[in-house]
């Protein structure tokens, strides 16, 4: 296999700095990313996924094409794939992980409404 080389051998002469750097890059890459590129690390093809939703296979590739989808959706594919979705609220004084999207989508209703 010429021209094919493991990723540790195309970067173990870099300087410390630089290796610090790149893996600075892998582990904010690994907390970003679209969902056809999570379903893929874990290793799951749009087949099996719908499967699991109980979909069939376009209706997988569609979720992963769009931009904008309910969290009810977003938190089925999440948990198809095994995992548990969390809304986490990002500010400059702290993070907050918001809890009352189940209630909404359940059907409950705020009394302050």
């Amino acid at each position: 296999m010429t021209g094919h080389h493991p990723f540790s051998d195309l970067t173990k002469d870099f300087s410390l700095e630089r290796q610090a750097l790149v893996e600075e890059k892998v582990r904010a890459l690994k907390h970003e990313m679209a969902l056809h590129e999570l379903r893929k690390a874990r290793k799951q093809s749009q087949t099996d996924l719908a499967k699991q939703l109980e979909v069939n296979q376009p209706a997988v590739a569609k979720m992963e094409r769009r931009a904008d989808m309910y969290v009810s959706n977003l938190r089925r594919f999440i948990e198809g794939m095994g995992g548990a979705l969390e809304i986490v609220a990002h500010f400059p004084e702290g993070s907050v992980t918001i809890t009352n999207f189940s209630e909404v989508e359940d059907g409950g209703h705020d009394s302050s409404e």
